[in-house]
């Protein structure tokens, strides 16, 4: 199995052949539900109607032009992202570390326009991931992602999350180009910064002219019930970084900028060969549709809140169930028992997870989870903890 495939991976044995939104079903007709979505990915779930009958159209008709030319989903794709993110402009992407990329590139670019040839230096948090490219990499904290291939980009300090002090003395206005935050951290264990926090941020990179990028590739998209996570704050960063569910499962990755940055790369600077063809984008559109007019936002919001108050419950009922992490369906439960063992017992049981960090089985169902669903992933959780509780 896999004999010719790079095994980066530690794929389990089951192979999937189908689904129907939060539902899974393997090549032997087991049906698995969903708590996954293909790492935050799988929005509108498995076998939308809608999403099918769209991207059979769209291939019948245009795949891809390349970005010498214009497409129509383009601009109203752009539109709608800058509308809902409240910025201006888009830079169409693969993926949310090539987001992530153009938006280092952007603040380095931004600081050399104005003269300041020093301010090359980017801060991020302690706990992040910004990706695996190697820009995206060396804002990334977790040694185990950097150590292998080091050197990385230079210029690079971590500050601890929530410590506003430190945050004020490393963002250098001599030498800072940028702070990359993750308004809640993913893969060190779904953590949310607070309030206080990300409006600290905000109003020190205002003050000291630094370039605010928070990456919502796994938070942002509706998954925590408003568009963007830091919204729940009331924060605007300069940039924005999406992926993940955008395009429904389509590869996909979104850099967003304000209005003041909007311009900063020019013809040349930056590009793609793939990002923001007509497929990939009218599948975007599908999803922008059904968030804002189908009533998934909605839904999304209120399964969000069920499944936190089911962590919450659990947190109540099993010692051994520590803390919920997270906001929405963006959620995390935090162990005291091996959290790997936890996983596999769900996965036997029927409910497919992940997990983040040392401790913390992570869940990220689609945003088309049905609320009998939320109630029976809660079900089979607590099932298994019960096997590991104390007697």
């Amino acid at each position: 199995m896999d004999e010719h495939v790079m095994r980066l991976y530690a794929r389990t044995g089951e192979v999937f052949v189908g689904g129907s939104g939060a539902t899974l079903v393997d090549e032997k007709g087991n049906e698995f539900l969903d708590f996954l979505g293909g790492i935050a990915v799988s929005a509108l779930g498995h076998g939308h109607p809608r999403l099918i009958e769209e991207l059979r159209d769209q291939t019948g008709r245009l795949v891809h032009t390349s970005n010498l030319f214009r497409h129509p989903y383009t601009e109203d794709v752009a539109q709608r992202i800058a509308r809902l993110t409240g910025l201006a402009n888009v830079f169409f992407a693969n993926s949310g570390t090539e987001a992530n990329e153009a938006a280092l590139k952007l603040a380095r670019v931004h600081h050399h326009r104005r003269g300041e040839l020093e301010r090359t230096g980017f801060v991020a948090l302690e706990g992040s991931f910004h990706g695996r490219t190697m820009g995206s990499l060396s804002v990334t904290h977790t040694a185990k992602y950097r150590t292998p291939f080091e050197p990385l980009v230079p210029g690079v300090c971590f500050v601890a999350p929530e410590d506003i002090a430190t945050l004020e003395q490393a963002l250098e206005p001599r030498r800072t180009a940028a702070l990359i935050l993750e308004p809640i951290q993913g893969e060190s264990g779904v953590r949310n910064l607070s309030p206080e926090f990300l409006r600290a941020a905000r109003d020190i990179c205002t003050r000291t002219g630094t370039v605010l990028i928070h990456d919502e590739v796994q938070a942002g998209c509706g998954r925590t019930g408003t568009f963007l996570s830091a919204d729940a704050a009331d924060v605007k960063p300069d940039v924005v970084t999406l992926a993940k569910p955008i395009a429904a499962g389509l590869p996909m990755g979104v850099m967003v900028a304000s209005a003041p940055f909007a311009e900063t790369l020019q013809p040349g600077d930056h590009g793609t060969t793939f990002g923001g063809g007509p497929f990939v984008l009218r599948a975007a559109r599908v999803f922008l549709d059904e968030l804002e007019h189908g009533g998934l936002q909605q839904a999304a919001a209120q399964r969000g809140e069920q499944l936190q108050a089911g962590l919450l419950q659990l947190c109540g009922d099993f010692e051994i169930a520590l803390e919920p992490r997270g906001r929405g369906l963006m959620a995390g439960l935090r162990l005291s028992v091996d959290v790997k063992d936890v996983q596999r017992r769900l996965f036997a049981a029927g409910l497919i997870t992940t997990t983040a960090g040392a401790d913390v089985l992570r869940l990220l169902p689609p945003y088309v989870v049905t609320a009998a669903q939320v109630d029976r992933g809660m079900s089979l959780i607590a099932s298994v903890l019960k096997e590991l509780s104390p007697r």
